[in-house]
């Protein structure tokens, strides 16, 4: 008997047929002997509805009150899937995160998971139930309040109930048939990846493939989980992310014998670009700059400082964070311009972030000659650079953002063979 942890994204239980085709399927798996464990998103795009509802009341909605409001996304969910499966003739239960003892820290919107106590999951699985737990949300311990975990939230409450219970494998279900080398929504074209390595998935999560949370990756990876990246819509077999290199890529007769060069092409809307003017370039300004913005809770992505022009004594700083975590940084640094001693600020929302992601240009050389000649030809023109040694990603105008990233994936010629299906969701 194998334990199965099971995820469903928002477009796989987008409305009643939805719920049912998934409730079929969670039973089904159970009836081949298992035990499951189904971790619920928000229905479609219900969670990005309750934001626009909040805004159109309140322009200072407290943290707290969004937490709570947004949690109600889920539990609408696990509950409608619970029924469906006794519709079925099985047993299920359904928990919100505090019952199934996800425990997180305090920070409202993006609360990091401190804890795992399943103690009701494993009652409910041992009796025979399917155990379905709202994802995206938590406890604070420390002051008993509903936290929700962030974009991608639901993902990482499947791999962590998955690490905590030892299940065999956590299965990602979502709205295309595995993960592609590019956004098959702007690549019809892109192919299905049958294995990726942590590694190269975690560059990609990270550089806006919405696919997989990095959360998510981050934890099955330290923890060792496997995940199934699959289709709800299908019984396809999907994409395997390998969690350590102790699970070697399975080679099959007629496949490559070395790892492919790039693995795909990842691209992100959702972030912002900052430029602080006339910092003075002295030793020290720089980490003043970034220990404000951290104290505002924004994360930083990519960094260039200009040379400082010889004479001025001041250089200019831009880094690109979350839009979402825009308005905060702002404040913060412009309440501490006097201190700092810099000329002002530029803020840029319209900015698009292409990755080119593949282990193999470790070893290949002329890779970033053919991706800045792809960009060229395409007319695409380029604002900040960022590289590690499986990764180089790039900032561009937002308009251009899907010129760029189909330049760069016929380039290095990732197309397949077939168009690839997107089954449902609006990629929002």
């Amino acid at each position: 008997m194998a334990l199965i942890v099971q995820k469903f994204g928002g477009s796989s239980v987008a409305d009643a047929e939805g719920v049912k085709r998934v409730a079929k399927r969670v039973v089904d798996t159970q009836a081949a002997g298992n035990e499951v464990v189904v971790v619920v998103s928000a229905m479609g795009d219900s969670t990005d509805e309750l934001l626009d509802l909040a805004a159109q009341v309140s322009t200072t909605s407290t943290p707290r009150e969004m937490d709570m409001l947004l949690s109600a996304g889920e539990r609408i969910s696990m509950a409608l899937l619970a029924m469906a499966i006794h519709e079925l003739g099985a047993s299920a239960q359904s928990f919100t995160g505090s019952q199934a003892g996800m425990i997180t820290d305090a920070i409202h919107g993006k609360a990091r998971i401190i804890a795992v106590s399943p103690h009701r999951i494993k009652t409910s699985i041992e009796k025979g139930d399917v155990a379905i737990v709202a994802g995206f949300q938590g406890m604070s311990r420390d002051s008993n309040d509903i936290t929700t975990l962030g974009r991608g939230g639901s993902d990482t409450t499947a791999v962590a109930l998955a690490a905590a219970l030892g299940a065999d494998v956590c299965e990602i279900y979502t709205d295309v048939d595995g993960i592609y080398t590019a956004d098959p929504r702007v690549v019809p074209t892109a192919r299905k990846i049958a294995e990726i390595s942590s590694e190269e998935m975690l560059e990609m999560a990270a550089s806006g493939a919405k696919i997989l949370h990095l959360r998510c990756v981050e934890y099955a990876r330290r923890f060792g989980v496997p995940l199934h990246v699959r289709s709800s819509f299908s019984q396809l077999e999907g994409t395997w992310v390998l969690p350590s290199p102790d699970d070697k890529i399975k080679i099959q007769a007629g496949d490559p014998l070395e790892q492919p060069i790039i693995s795909g092409v990842a691209h992100d809307r959702s972030e912002a670009k900052v430029t602080v003017v006339g910092v003075p370039d002295i030793p020290g300004k720089a980490a003043e700059i970034f220990g404000i913005v951290a104290g505002a809770h924004s994360n930083i992505d990519m960094i260039v400082q200009n040379v400082s022009t010889h004479g001025s004594g001041h250089t200019d700083i831009s880094f690109t964070l979350p839009i979402v975590e825009g308005a905060d940084a702002l404040e913060a640094l412009r309440a501490a311009q006097s201190r700092v001693g810099y000329e002002g600020i530029e803020y840029d929302e319209q900015i698009g972030k292409l990755s080119l992601i593949g282990a193999g240009m470790r070893s290949n050389p002329g890779v970033s000659y053919r991706f800045f000649k792809a960009l060229s030809d395409a007319g695409v023109n380029i604002d900040m650079i960022s590289t590690s040694e499986i990764r180089i990603s790039v900032v561009t105008n937002a308009e251009l953002l899907d010129t760029a990233v189909r330049a760069v994936h016929a380039a290095f010629e990732l197309d397949g063979e077939a168009l690839a299906t997107v089954y449902a969701g609006t990629g929002r």
